[in-house]
């Protein structure tokens, strides 16, 4: 059931004002409904009482010999009148005894009749909780409780003795869901979905921005700083990102100049050591000397280097990644390397072309290296580039894939520069990949080896 649910903030609040909405409108066309069949029947309740009066007092000014028709001519099968003498006989045990109140005392009142011929009435079928209790029952007095019964019995005794019998029921209103009334409420539901739509576009469009403006700032620290607009909370957030971007930046570069003015310190004394060891007559303690001031140099430079983090400073422009691969392939090719391309059209791409350069460099080394061969091969789809360096070596334990791109680290456990290296050549990799907004992954091949894959998007 989570998968149909929207991951985005956007989407998820949207939902739950749509959800909101619809139950709203549900819950009010319902209660409008009942509301409704409510109040028509109050009003019929009220002009049958009205009726029954008028009809009461035609009769009873009357001559007697007229009565008997007229009596018939108004009965009809809706609206039963019945003239006798005895005092009609119908159940009041059901009756509701506030309407049946409330309808005796309008029509003594109406009739002007006195206690002593005070009418009967019987007023059945209640129409639930909500009887009587509309907006418009309320605005009609005593008689908004006629819209909680359905059948109507009244008789009323006239001068001479005799009872005048009125048997009615009071009309149904009709469904209240019209055609007209489905519209209007479509067209509201449409006009509140948008301007909700908008509202929630508009709160949480920042977090995106503050997104955009993260993920920029990790491929260039000259990024410039996230506009501070929105909300009193957005505005606050877009101040700190920029206080903590330009922390961040006077960080890297206060550590960038402290480790090149090592790097500087430290390459004077390995220039001296260098000439001191070239006049050393024994020849075998010579090289070893030299081998271990090289090395020395080398860890240095590769420190200085991954400190220094150029990939993020270098401008992007659009690059035949094809050409700048095979560049590559054919330059280790050429001092015997055992390297290989798969053939491919040309690739362009816009991209940081040193940064990636670096990257791929350091990746098909490794693969020599560790693997005794590499193979590259490049596809691209419509939303991204891959590259991918395939070698023959025994691979990396499944636990140590992630570990290799962490600085200094190495699989193999040798401070040797000839097998394991520094250790930063990965980290420097993976650096130059993010640089250029890519992803970097390790994976064993199932037929032996390393897989190097570098996943560049378009954008």
């Amino acid at each position: 059931m989570t998968r149909f649910v929207p991951k985005s903030l956007f989407g998820q609040t949207l939902i739950v004002l749509v959800a909101g909405l619809l139950f709203s409108l549900i819950l009010g066309s319902w209660i409008y409904s009942l509301d409704r069949g409510q109040a028509v029947r109050a009003v019929g309740g009220f002009a049958l009482a009205q009726r029954i009066a008028n009809l009461t007092r035609l009769v009873e000014e009357t001559p007697a010999s007229w009565r008997e028709r007229i009596v018939a001519g108004i009965s009809d099968q809706t609206f039963r009148v019945v003239l006798s003498a005895n005092v009609p006989a119908f159940s009041q045990t059901e009756s509701d005894t506030a309407v049946s109140q409330a309808i005796s005392e309008f029509l003594i009142e109406e009739l002007s009749l006195g206690q002593e011929r005070r009418p009967l009435v019987s007023a059945t079928g209640a129409g639930g909780m909500l009887a009587g209790r509309g907006p418009m029952m309320h605005g009609m007095g005593p008689f908004g409780m006629f819209g909680g019964f359905r059948e109507l019995q009244v008789a009323v005794p006239l001068a001479d003795g005799r009872w005048l019998t009125f048997a009615t029921v009071v009309p149904e209103s009709g469904s209240g869901f019209s055609r007209q009334f489905l519209v209007s409420m479509l067209i509201m539901a449409v006009v509140v979905l948008t301007a909700s739509a908008w509202a929630v576009r508009r709160v949480t469009a920042p977090l995106g921005a503050l997104s955009a403006a993260a993920e920029r700032f990790g491929r260039d620290l000259d990024a410039p700083p996230l506009q501070e607009a929105g909300t009193t909370e957005t505005r606050d957030a877009a101040r700190a990102f920029n206080s903590m971007q330009e922390r961040l930046r006077r960080l890297i570069e206060t550590r960038t100049r402290l480790l090149a003015a090592i790097s500087h310190d430290l390459r004077t004394p390995l220039t001296l050591l260098r000439l001191r060891a070239e006049n050393v007559e024994d020849a075998g303690e010579r090289e070893r000397m030299l081998a271990a001031i090289a090395e020395m140099d080398a860890m240095v430079g590769a420190a200085l280097d991954f400190a220094r983090d150029e990939a993020k400073t270098e401008r992007a422009r659009p690059t035949d990644v094809t050409a700048l691969i095979q560049s590559i392939v054919d330059d280790m090719g050429d001092v015997g390397l055992p390297v290989e391309m798969k053939p491919s059209e040309p690739i362009i791409l816009e991209c940081r072309p040193m940064a990636l350069k670096r990257a791929l460099a350091n990746l098909i080394e490794n693969a020599v290296k560790y693997g005794k061969t590499a193979r590259v091969a490049i596809k691209e789809t419509p939303a991204s580039v891959t590259i991918t360096v395939d070698d023959e070596g025994p691979g990396i334990p499944e636990t140590e894939l992630t570990r290799v791109f962490e600085p200094f680290y190495r699989v193999e456990g040798s401070r040797s520069r000839e097998t394991g290296g520094v250790g930063l050549g990965l980290a420097i990799a993976l650096s130059a990949v993010e640089a250029n907004g890519g992803r970097l992954t390790l994976g064993n091949r199932p037929e032996g080896g390393l897989a190097a894959v570098v996943m560049l998007p378009r954008s």
